[in-house]
């Protein structure tokens, strides 16, 4: 009887899963043609426009009449039809926005049409590898409307805009959390930390954990005292654990603050230890309030053994120890890292601080604000 119910279990959860796979894919095909109309929508106004001369008054005009004869669907306001025309000048190629016919092609066909088709010169420049890798093309159908517009008013650069979009997808960023990595400048932070994982890992490993973390890492969701303790920003991390997960990226899975590790009857403590569910190792974290020192890194490569010896699975991948400090000397970082066995990186962090108390008291508080505002004035 148990091993029916299992059986049935194991049924149940089957077809859970592939009645949200079938959910997913729905969504993904209903968002794909949704961008394909608002493409060709793009580029019939666009070469109307071109053809007949007719300027931008003729948006305001289409947006009137469409909400007059179709009052039942939306999406067709003025300024939406402003962002289709400039979607279509965006991706002014077909195969970009992944038309059924289109989708069904080969990577070498679709390379061969991006070679041949100078409409997207930052596309061309890409190598082969880098289309096969990036499949930037497919990419462009997985994103939002909302996301899109955000990305074609901010981003440019289209390699750069291509990189959003990747993280978008994979560590399904809202709106919100897209403005806020745009900010702070996300796709030059990562993978510039200082590091050792060409010489601690295998190549594959190593450029993984290259593009995992970033330098420096934006702090701006705490608020310190211009004079803080390591204890206390610690504290604050963990306290806004959301913030701090989704600074750190996807993958990350917070497994404790003050880590207690036992050696030879001595306790030991780990500031933080997460586990990261795709490079499949442990991530010890260590806080410094200061500049990097040489002595921090065998301290963490010691933990990194300790870890490896006491908590890592046979299949997991070498523990990884990353410092946080405020400063660093790139040199004098690399040669700390140079003969050791561990794989560890060096990042810089960064954080909004509080005024200092002398700054405090010489501004004006808000009860000093509104009493000057009520305050009858006298001539």
């Amino acid at each position: 009887m148990n091993n029916e119910l299992k059986i049935y279990n194991e049924l149940l959860q089957d077809i859970k899963i592939r009645i949200r796979q079938g959910q997913t894919k729905a969504m993904q095909s209903a968002n794909a043609e949704m961008l394909a109309t608002y493409w060709d929508i793009g580029k019939i106004i666009h070469h109307q426009q071109q053809l007949k001369g007719w300027g931008a008054g003729v948006i305001p005009k289409l947006a009137l009449n469409l909400k007059n004869e179709l009052a039942d669907i939306k999406g067709y306001s003025e300024r939406n039809l402003y962002f289709m025309v400039q979607f279509y000048k965006e991706y002014s190629s077909d195969h970009l926005i992944m038309k059924p016919p289109v989708s069904k092609l080969e990577t070498n066909e679709i390379k061969d049409q991006l070679i041949n088709e100078n409409h997207n010169p930052a596309i061309v420049k890409l190598s082969v590898s880098e289309i096969e890798k990036n499949e930037n093309y497919i990419l462009i159908s997985k994103i939002s409307w909302a996301h899109h517009i955000i990305l074609t008013q901010k981003i440019k650069n289209l390699p750069i805009r291509y990189w959003y979009m990747q993280k978008i997808a994979t560590e399904n960023w809202s709106r919100d959390t897209l403005v806020a990595q745009i900010k702070n400048n996300a796709h030059q932070r990562q993978g510039a930390l200082t590091h050792n994982f060409e010489n601690t890992m295998s190549a594959a490993q190593a450029t993984k954990a290259q593009h995992t973390f970033k330098d420096p890492y934006i702090f701006d969701f705490l608020t310190l005292s211009t004079e803080f303790t390591e204890n206390e920003l610690e504290l604050q991390l963990v306290k806004h654990v959301q913030q701090f997960l989704l600074e750190l990226g996807a993958g990350f899975a917070f497994v404790g603050r003050q880590y207690k590790i036992s050696i030879s009857d001595k306790d030991f403590y780990i500031d933080l230890l997460f586990y990261h569910l795709t490079m499949r190792c442990f991530v010890v974290v260590e806080l410094k309030n200061g500049d990097f020192m040489p002595e921090y890194a065998g301290k963490i490569n010691f933990y990194c053994s300790a870890i490896d010896d006491q908590l890592k699975h046979p299949t997991d991948a070498p523990t990884i120890g990353l410092i946080l400090c405020i400063g660093k000397d790139k040199l004098f970082a690399e040669y700390a890292l140079r003969d050791i066995h561990k794989p560890i990186g060096i990042s810089q962090y960064e954080l909004t601080q509080m005024l200092p108390e002398n700054l405090k008291t010489s501004l004006p508080s808000i009860e000093d604000i509104e009493n000057e505002f009520l305050t009858p004035k006298t001539t």
